[in-house]
């Protein structure tokens, strides 16, 4: 009787869950979990989780002090947040949580590693390893270079909304821990921009992976390859062997109902034979590159900017919540 995908695919692949709702990750019992801004903002507006934000905020305020404004809190307590639905993750799954410093940052080297100092900082206090903890950070120069001084310091990297070879290399000569690149995002622009549907190994983001994970494997990068941003189960098929994935919930579901025969594709034995070029890389040699590739050009930047929007919202919906919250404390001390 043939087995559920999913369950093949875990002979090959470590499966990562990529939500921020608690129930989804009970459900599918995933090795590690990762979260990003819109997720956050997701899981933040569901009533079962109204217990953990109030109490994010509640604690922000007691920290910045009453005269502190809501925007100040808000922005206080997304921080917050993300560590605190990353301990609550941490509490079911055996692995690793990723957790994702503010996107408004890529750009800022400095501003980056100070505040992944902090992230750190909460799950030190919270007496969580560091071993289990990913800091997510966007893969511009800036990013990778900050990513490169934390992993000096014991601090694990997750270099997300990563889209070309270039950015791949750098961030392995950074010796970061894991990457993140966008097999679904990188086939939205091929779709756009071409009118053409592509299918299994023509997946262009398929394509991308596959040439990461050969040359990393090819000259002994330790790096891990995250595969992320899935659009369908046929680009997860064809990246059995990758060293992770990490798949939203429907797709995980779809994964368990589905059987059928899943060979491995990806095999890092297999790669080291290949005939393959080793690329130079600097900030001139990735900035040149980058400039010269407009899908990962237009995706890093879309990236950010919808990551950055995602967290605008989120501290919007904080403020909103912070002002409910006092509204309610005001009413329950006046009919004392």
């Amino acid at each position: 009787m043939a087995k559920p995908l999913l369950e093949q695919l875990r002979n090959y692949t470590v499966v990562v869950a990529d939500t921020g709702d608690i129930e989804s990750i009970e459900q599918f019992k995933p090795q590690d979990s990762t979260t990003n801004p819109s997720l956050l903002a997701a899981a933040a507006g569901m009533p079962h989780y109204q217990s953990i934000v109030d109490g994010v905020l509640l604690e922000a305020k007691k920290q910045l002090g009453d005269k502190a404004a809501d925007s100040a809190v808000a922005n206080l307590a997304f921080r917050h947040l993300a560590v605190a639905f990353g301990r609550k993750i941490l509490a079911i799954v055996p692995g690793r949580v990723s957790t994702e410093v503010d996107a408004r940052l890529s750009y800022d080297t400095e501003g980056t590693m100070k505040q992944a100092r902090e992230i750190i900082a909460q799950y030190d206090e919270a007496g969580i390893s560091r071993e289990r903890v990913l800091i997510k950070i966007a893969s511009t120069w800036q990013g990778i270079k900050a990513a490169e001084q934390l992993e000096k310091e014991g601090i694990h990297c997750n270099l997300t909304l990563l889209f070309g070879i270039h950015q791949a290399i750098a961030c392995a000569e950074a010796r970061v821990t894991l990457i993140s690149p966008f097999v679904g995002r990188i086939l939205d622009w091929h779709k756009k921009n071409s009118g053409k549907d592509f299918r299994g190994a023509d997946d262009p983001g398929v394509q991308s992976v596959t040439r990461i994970y050969n040359y990393f494997k090819k000259f002994g990068y330790k790096t891990q390859v995250m595969g992320a941003s899935f659009r369908n189960i046929g680009e997860i098929q064809e990246l059995a062997g990758c060293d992770l994935l990490t798949i939203s919930p429907q797709l995980l579901e779809e994964l368990q109902q589905t059987t059928g025969e899943l060979p491995r594709k990806l095999d890092a034995e297999k790669a080291k034979t290949m005939d393959i070029h080793k690329i130079p890389m600097d900030e001139a040699a990735f900035e040149k590159m980058h400039a010269a590739d407009p899908m990962a050009t237009d995706k890093l930047k879309e990236g950010i900017e919808s990551f950055s929007a995602a967290l605008v919202k989120l501290e919007q919906l904080l403020a909103a919540r912070l002002t409910a919250l006092g509204a309610s404390q005001e009413k329950a001390m006046a009919s004392r």
